[in-house]
């Protein structure tokens, strides 16, 4: 039933003046917003309102007026809680005055600071700053100087930023340190009591070349089971994990620090580790010829590639080799060549493993699980910190092979603990929202496929489009459309499965030294294999049985846990990409002016994002850089389009482009559009002369000029023609006429 707009006006006018509290974000334009926390669209802060506040302050406000589109504005009533951690910015000295412009534009001013609380910093250095008294709509924020972090061109300096913008846990407290220092340097003999010896199973590593902690090591077999009906032909696949949670236990210093920083996170050159590097380097990864204590999960895949069994149980293994991807993808295409002359006796395993891949991947494509090639990208650093190159990632059959068997280890665990009906962390990726699914739905629509997805949809569904378009000119911009319609997968309590993989139920096993929920979801395992349950509010292993008002309250901890753990991987994917984008704009500051071919790899309302070919960086043109004439943004084909000329641009549109502006502080990089030269475009309007289509700037000019002749000749034929004699035709027409022959006899002779 579709609302009046009387009813929605009343609404509005219910919520005029209502107060609301939430979270201050900042603009870098002066402006800002309160994002909400009861999740209602936010309040626009003006530039004036935001003078008294700053960013990521939480605060209490009204709204006082709605502008033309329904948006509300709001006024800040009172700042409910400042935040205490350090802002970092460079330390100016202008006109005898010391202050600090921040590095993250969305804090909105500058903060003064006295001459006695500069500490030992000088001009220009990066420095840390604790504010001493907040801003006032008639006064500016007052600090001092905690940290000085030093000059702007050292090397990693943007890395020393961004864990502090960010607020990334950078440094282990000296009670994890103590506690790591106590930890033995190698496996003690007590510590593989009541689990089982692998040690003589040839697992092997698989990693990329600069990986320095091991989560995961592989093993597989041909398998044979029963007779008649009932008998098995496939694989034995052996997926063994470092047992973090032997040496991490819940409530102690090490445990405390890993929940906190909830993941490791990767910048180019260097790791904030979630572990200290004893265990994370050392204790718990699964290092060649080294004993290492693991939790396992051995299963045995059909031909098919369907799990017809598996089982979980703590281990110790020796990883008989340390593989690089490209040492076993060189091998699996040359089984006769020197890399495989070399590991000779681990070859045959090699092959097991592609073998079992292959049956894995028939039982990806029967569930319809979503599979897009992208191009990733890999940052080449020279020893200062800068970027040397940026190459593309090329994903190998030996990045696939180790994809799949982790994804079954982990989809047996979400299984396992499933079956069990015990709380744990589930990786939950959901299908799109209505408002995506809907403008995707339009989107395919537009393009006369015959095919689109239904109002329910199944990863089947888009990964039917996906291979039926993988040949198309415009494929990239529709592979781009399908990922961008799908929700961000999360880390939840409740089990929602997983989309884009086509499971009814998914969790992380496979890496716990640099992710959390994994250690989580092995202490759960743990405790199901000892017949007990694990409480996340004691910490503690528990007998089964439990009230239901202990597990009301453990449900909610586990939806905590879950948002703090998604929270932490978002925090860490911003950092790397501040980080990356620091680090190209830097290097593109080396390109100002040059010019480059690129294609279009975004289009929105107010320009096109552009990746130049070879240097794989991307930057914006602005739609007042298109050209002379008004462009649209149709949402529906997801395209900017000329109103006059009709060109379009989507992704996937080739452009040539020339790097106009580089704003370091902002991360961004402009492009300019760089048009046809002027030959070209005279060659250009000659041939659509020849074919019909206008005139060429020549032919105009001798037929304005032949129009003035012929208009003064008719005149004066008029004039002196006399009463009544009869005289060549009318001036304008005579003129028109003489026009269209001259410019006819030109496009000839052209």
């Amino acid at each position: 039933m579709k609302q009046s707009k009387f009813s929605n006006t009343s609404a509005i006018g219910a919520e005029l003046m209502s107060e609301v509290e939430g979270t201050v974000q900042g603009h870098r334009d002066g402006h800002g917003f309160v994002v909400r926390d009861d999740n209602q669209p936010d309040l626009y802060l003006s530039p004036q309102e935001m003078r008294a506040v700053l960013h990521r302050d939480r605060v209490k406000a009204r709204v006082v007026r709605y502008d033309r589109k329904g948006r509300p504005e709001g006024r800040v009533l009172e700042i409910l809680e400042r935040r205490k951690t350090p802002i970092i910015g460079r330390l100016l000295h202008e006109s005898g005055i010391w202050l600090v412009a921040p590095e993250d534009k969305r804090y909105g001013q500058d903060i003064m600071v006295p001459k006695n609380a500069i500490a030992n910093a000088t001009a220009g250095q990066v420095v840390a700053i604790e504010l001493t008294e907040p801003p006032s709509l008639y006064s500016q924020p007052m600090g001092r100087v905690t940290e000085v972090l030093g000059e702007i061109d050292d090397p990693g300096m943007e890395i020393e930023i961004a864990v502090r913008k960010y607020e990334v846990p950078h440094r282990f407290s000296p009670e994890t340190l103590a506690q790591t220092a106590g930890l033995p340097e190698k496996v003690r003999p007590a510590d593989k009591r009541d689990r089982i010896d692998l040690t003589d199973v040839p697992l092997v590593t698989i990693d990329g070349e600069d990986a320095r902690d091991f989560d995961d090591a592989v093993y597989c077999e041909p398998a044979k089971h029963g007779r008649g009906k009932t008998a098995f032909d496939g694989w034995r696949l052996v997926v063994a994990i470092a047992d973090v949670s032997h040496y991490v236990k819940p409530g102690e210093p090490l445990d405390d620090d890993a929940y906190e920083r909830a993941t490791s996170v990767y910048f180019p050159r260097r790791v904030i580790p979630m572990l200290p590097e004893k265990l994370s380097n050392g204790l718990c990864s699964l290092n060649p010829n080294e004993d290492r204590l693991s939790m396992v999960c051995d299963m045995l895949i059909t031909k098919e590639g369907e799990i017809h069994a598996y089982q979980f149980f703590p281990a110790v293994i020796c990883s008989h080799a340390r593989f690089t991807y490209n040492e076993v993808a060189a091998i699996l295409s040359n089984t006769r060549g020197p890399e495989a002359a070399r590991r000779k006796d681990l070859v045959p395993h090699l092959l097991h493993l592609h073998e079992v891949y292959r049956a894995l991947l028939k039982a990806r494509a029967k569930r319809g699980a979503v599979d897009f090639e992208t191009t990733e990208t890999q940052i080449i650093c020279d020893d200062n910190g800068r970027i040397e190159k940026i190459v593309p990632r090329t994903r190998t059959e030996a990045h696939k092979l180790i994809e799949e068997a982790m994804l079954a280890a982990n989809v047996c665990s979400a299984d396992f603990i499933a079956s069990a009906k015990h709380s744990s962390l589930y990786r939950v990726h959901e299908g799109p929202t209505p408002e995506k699914k809907t403008l995707l739905q339009n989107y395919l629509r537009q393009l006369g496929l015959g095919m689109n997805v239904g109002d329910d949809p199944k990863p089947g569904e888009f990964q039917a489009i996906a291979a039926a378009t993988k040949d198309r000119p415009d494929a990239q911009q529709i592979h781009t459309m399908l990922l961008r319609s799908m929700q961000q997968a999360i880390y939840t309590g409740i089990n929602s499965g997983h989309f884009g993989l086509a499971y009814e139920a998914y969790t992380h096993f496979t890496s716990p030294i640099r992710r959390y929920p994994d250690l989580l979801v092995h202490r759960v395992i743990k405790a199901l294999l000892q017949g007990k349950r694990y409480s996340l509010l004691s910490g503690h292993v528990e007998a089964a049985g439990k009230s239901r008002k202990n597990s009301l309250a453990e449900e909610e901890q586990w939806e905590g846990v879950g948002a703090h753990c998604s929270a932490n991987e978002r925090r860490a994917d911003e950092a790397s990409r501040d980080v990356e984008a620091w680090l190209k704009c830097r290097y593109m500051r080396e390109h100002l002016g040059e010019e480059f071919g690129g294609t279009v790899s975004a289009v929105t309302s107010f320009g096109l994002f552009v990746t130049l070919d070879s240097l794989y960086v991307e930057g914006l043109i602005h739609i007042t850089e298109l050209g002379g004439e008004y462009y649209r943004f149709d949402e529906a084909r997801q395209e900017l389009r000329g109103e006059r000329s009709g060109v379009r641009y989507a992704i996937g549109s080739r452009v040539r482009v020339q790097v106009s502006r580089v704003d370091l502080d902002g991360r961004k990089i402009d492009f300019r559009m760089v048009h046809e030269g002027e030959d070209n475009a005279l060659l250009a309007r000659a041939k659509r002369d020849k074919s019909g289509v206008g005139k060429s700037a020549v032919a105009e000019l001798a037929a304005v000029k032949e129009a003035d002749r012929a208009v003064k000749a008719a005149t004066k034929a008029r004039k002196g023609s006399g009463t009544g004699q009869k005289v060549g035709a009318h001036p304008v027409r005579a003129a028109k006429s003489a026009a269209r022959k001259v410019g006819s006899k030109t496009a000839r002779r052209r």
